[in-house]
């Protein structure tokens, strides 16, 4: 059912999308898990039509905003504003409200901004004026950052970092997919416009609920446990690591395996579901040494190594 389910979703989305499939598959592995994502890449690589594609396919409401150094946390959650028709306040939600929430260029706004988010990804609440208000059950947040500009941003902290599952990066596509995607252009597609593209819902709010509930129930081997807690450990001890991914890294790589299980049409999870969403897990919430750094080592190789090092246990089904 899952598997049907998504197969149908990345039909759907690569009628606007051209030669994103491994980031589709991380994109939709990390929403059915119920996980925030962090999409980076240079201008122009489709991040935020990947979200707005993801919207529309999944039948859920959508809300962008624009992060920018003046932006205020009330900007982002909502504020009390007066009428004077009655003399009253009332409560105007911001707009994390919403199902699917694209956080642009999240690096560019300030920490007490990026703090209000942050509870909200945490705690799937929002607090406005002391006064707690839940978020929509689905609640998800893709947010997009620029890895090549530095001037007017803020680093985003580790802690910040620790919320998303995922963080999916964006490269150039292949020469294949920029002529078919130059080739749509030509014949009269526009990215601002996914209906006419045949973008459609696949889901509804009821019915991707549901889905996140049976990844919730998909069972994992032990020896299949103790291999993927043996990865997350060994982020500890590597050589080029000053700090390592943490326990809540290794519910997300649970989390995220069963989803991937799951969207492949498993009943179970392999080794093999572990590997794919590992780089996408683990790699950004790895702390390098300033030696490391210096050599230009990142988190992706780090993991690629530990996936080769790291004795693979033969899966049974549980």
């Amino acid at each position: 059912m899952i598997g049907q389910s998504v197969g149908q979703m990345i039909a759907s989305m690569e009628r606007a999308v051209v030669g994103r499939r491994a980031e589709v598959e991380a994109m939709l592995v990390a929403f059915l898990a119920g996980g925030h994502v962090m999409l980076e890449g240079p201008p122009g690589t489709a991040k935020t039509l990947l979200v707005r594609a993801l919207a529309a396919t999944s039948g859920c409401s959508f809300r962008r905003i624009q992060f920018t150094p003046d932006l205020m946390p009330a900007d982002v959650t909502g504020t009390h504003v007066y009428d004077p028709r009655d003399a009253s306040f009332r409560l105007v939600r911001g707009p994390v409200f919403a199902d699917i929430v694209l956080a642009d260029e999240i690096n560019r706004t300030p920490a007490k901004t990026q703090a209000a988010l942050l509870e909200c990804m945490e705690e799937r609440t929002a607090t406005i004026d002391g006064v707690t208000q839940s978020l929509p059950p689905i609640f998800t947040v893709f947010a997009t950052m620029n890895p090549i500009e530095f001037e007017g941003t803020f680093p985003l902290p580790e802690a910040q970092l620790d919320r998303f599952m995922m963080k999916v990066p964006l490269g150039e596509v292949s020469l294949d997919h920029e002529r078919e995607l130059i080739a749509r252009y030509v014949s009269g597609f526009h990215c601002w416009s996914l209906a006419e593209a045949g973008v459609a819902a696949v889901l509804d709010g009821p019915a991707l609920l549901q889905l996140r509930e049976a990844v919730g129930r998909v069972p994992v081997e032990e020896s299949v446990q103790h291999y993927l807690v043996e990865l997350v450990r060994r982020t500890r001890l590597h050589p080029a690591v000053a700090l390592g991914a943490s326990t809540r890294a290794a519910v997300a790589l649970l989390q995220a395996s069963r989803a991937r299980a799951a969207c492949t049409g498993r009943d179970y999870v392999l080794p093999d579901h572990i590997q794919f969403v590992a780089p996408f897990v683990l790699a950004h919430r790895l702390v390098l040494r300033p030696e490391a750094q210096l050599e230009q080592l990142d988190g992706s190789r780090v993991i690629a190594e530990l996936l080769e090092s790291v004795p693979v246990p033969r899966a049974v089904p549980a």
